[in-house]
């Protein structure tokens, strides 16, 4: 059984994020870039369900600029048996990106497509969701544990949900997006990274898929998040009542 894993190039998670002036997104130009968390969490899973022996091959797929490339070869080093690359320099909303991972799935056949639950610079957590009606595949979202049976062709997916935790089973094909408590990735070490630098990458762009990419979304502004006040400190009770009344106006 082949697993394919999606995996997307986003801004690190420890860079300070800066609104572009002409407040059109965020600024990405000289940022350090690296893999999305939840993907590396997605990628992580599939590479041990490949080592217990249940998967015979695992693909990451990535889709953007050139630059996405370096993320696959992080993939690649991670233990990656492949990797493949959709060339496009239009801005993917989570349709289109799912559109293209339908198109891939029905080129490669894999019998397991993980996702991570959302990408950190969009946070839509829409793709996965999306894929998995598009390819009529049952869905196991914000997955906790995931637990595959080879003989039985189903995999038992946990996830938490506000009441406690939720158990499903899905028949495969699936379509699995993972959460933050599935796993904790590994480093990839420097011999295998130095392996995935010669490494083919296969490339293929929307048109060879058959994929039109429509813009069915538009942002509009983004605007940083106002800045906190600094606080005071109160010389008696009846002043801090007073502040949250009248000031803050939270009672």
């Amino acid at each position: 059984m082949k697993i394919m894993v999606a995996i997307k190039r986003v801004v690190d998670y420890a860079v300070k994020i800066r609104v572009k002036p002409d407040k059109s997104g965020v600024e990405t130009s000289n940022v350090k870039m690296s893999m999305n968390p939840f993907c590396e969490i997605g990628l992580e899973e599939a590479l041990r369900i490949k080592e217990s022996g249940l998967a015979s091959e695992v693909i990451a797929v990535s889709m953007g600029p050139s630059q996405c490339v370096d993320t696959l070869r992080t993939g690649l080093a991670m233990g990656a048996d492949r990797a493949i690359h959709v060339e496009s320099s239009a801005i993917l909303y989570p349709l289109s990106v799912a559109k293209l991972l339908k198109a891939l799935v029905d080129v490669e056949k894999p019998g397991l497509l993980i996702l991570g639950k959302q990408a950190i610079d969009d946070d839509c957590n829409q793709t996965g969701q999306m894929v998995a009606g598009l390819l009529n595949w049952p869905q196991g979202t914000f997955a906790s544990k995931v637990v595959l049976d080879k003989q039985r062709e189903v995999a038992t997916v946990e996830r938490e949900v506000d009441g406690g935790l939720e158990t499903l089973c899905l028949d495969l094909p699936a379509v699995i997006t993972t959460d933050l408590r599935l796993n904790q990735p590994r480093y990839a070490t420097l011999p295998n990274i130095m392996k995935a630098k010669s490494k083919v990458i296969k490339k293929f762009t929307p048109q060879e898929l058959n994929v039109d990419i429509k813009y069915d979304l538009e942002v509009v502004q983004v605007t940083e998040p106002p800045k906190r006040k600094a606080g005071v400190i109160v010389s008696s009770v009846d002043d801090l009542i007073d502040k949250l009344k009248n000031e803050a106006h939270v009672i």
